[in-house]
């Protein structure tokens, strides 16, 4: 009888367990960080007109309110997705922008562009920050915080005090001089580049207080992403560690709004890519991705703004483009299922 032949050796192979495919949630945000450092170089070290140690001093402030404001919006969007358990909406759906708005014109309103223009940035920010937080602390404390709470109830009474909000803005914005207006409208549109050394770091403290608040929550948002139900089945104080959540959101949409302005669909864009792009809906991988997406967009955007249209534009106007477009998609998709 004739010996079957021998079947080849497979020791060389690796083991399929170990493995590393591109599917694996920490390669692919290794590649995003890496493309983030990479962005960063091109920004500060390309492209110097004159002063190297000058260009660095404004343009690492830039980079710096871009990280700020990335991980705040980033961060709380992907938590209020997950407490919400939906992903179109955002913290802006609340009224922040339109608050934000609604306190610059009231100051204008009342006591005119000079007086507006000589208040000190400090204590605008604090006046800002502080009402704004009020605002959706009381708001969150009111709709949800007693017996007879809903999250979609608070959604609706948020979409219609930024409707309120909204039309009060305008009906003082049409009573205001021209030359007032034209000063208030440099304060409708968010700016990233030379924010101000101090508030910058009054915000990226704000934001760093969020950020602790939430990444100790990371597991329990994994299990919030179940829903109530399954959450206070497994365990989880619901009531209490969405109050915690929402403060924390609140904190950070608020300091970095009051920071460089309103920027309405920028949370949409790095959510809802980071979900896709991270392979995994485990928190421990979609906040840092959101993070990190954001900080592509912004520096990608940029530096197409400066280097390839010379600054022909803002880079607000670009993401609010980009993220109308991108929330008419969402839209429809999910109308088409």
């Amino acid at each position: 009888m004739l010996a079957e032949p021998a079947a080849p050796s497979r020791a060389a192979e690796p083991p399929l367990r170990n493995r590393v495919t591109w599917s694996e949630p920490w390669l692919r945000l290794a590649a995003l960080a890496a493309a983030v450092v990479a962005l960063i170089a091109v920004f500060l070290f390309t492209d110097v007109p004159g002063s190297l140690s000058f260009a660095l001093e404004i343009r690492s402030r830039t980079v710096a309110a871009m990280l700020v404001v990335s991980t705040a919006v980033g961060v709380s969007t992907v938590v209020f997705h997950t407490i919400t358990q939906n992903r179109i909406l955002t913290p802006s759906i609340m009224g922040f922008d339109a608050f934000y708005l609604l306190i610059s014109t009231v100051i204008v309103f009342f006591s005119g562009s000079a007086a507006f223009l000589a208040f000190d940035e400090v204590t605008l920010w604090l006046v800002q920050v502080a009402v704004m937080v009020a605002f959706s602390v009381l708001l969150f404390t009111w709709l949800f915080g007693g017996k007879r709470r809903s999250i979609h109830l608070m959604l609706l009474v948020g979409i219609v005090l930024g409707t309120f909000f909204r039309a009060l803005t305008e009906w003082m914005q049409r009573m205001l001089d021209p030359l007032d207006f034209q000063i208030l409208s440099d304060a409708m549109f968010a700016t990233l580049t030379r924010p101000d050394e101090t508030l910058l770091v009054l915000t990226g403290g704000l934001v760093l207080l969020g950020t602790a608040i939430v990444v100790p929550l990371r597991r329990t948002l994994d299990v919030l992403s179940l829903g109530e139900p399954t959450a206070v089945g497994l365990g989880v104080n619901h009531r209490r560690t969405v109050m915690l959540l929402f403060a924390a959101v609140s904190i950070m949409v608020a300091a970095s709004t009051a920071l460089v302005g309103p920027i309405l669909f920028f949370g949409l864009i790095v959510a809802n890519l980071a979900y896709t792009y991270a392979g995994s809906f485990r928190h421990v991988w979609t906040l840092p991705t959101a993070v990190l997406l954001g900080m592509v967009c912004l520096l990608g955007g940029q530096l197409v703004l400066e280097r390839v249209f010379g600054y022909g534009g803002t880079l607000s106007t670009i993401i609010e483009f980009a993220g109308g477009l991108f929330f008419l998609y969402l839209v429809l998709r999910k109308g088409a299922r």
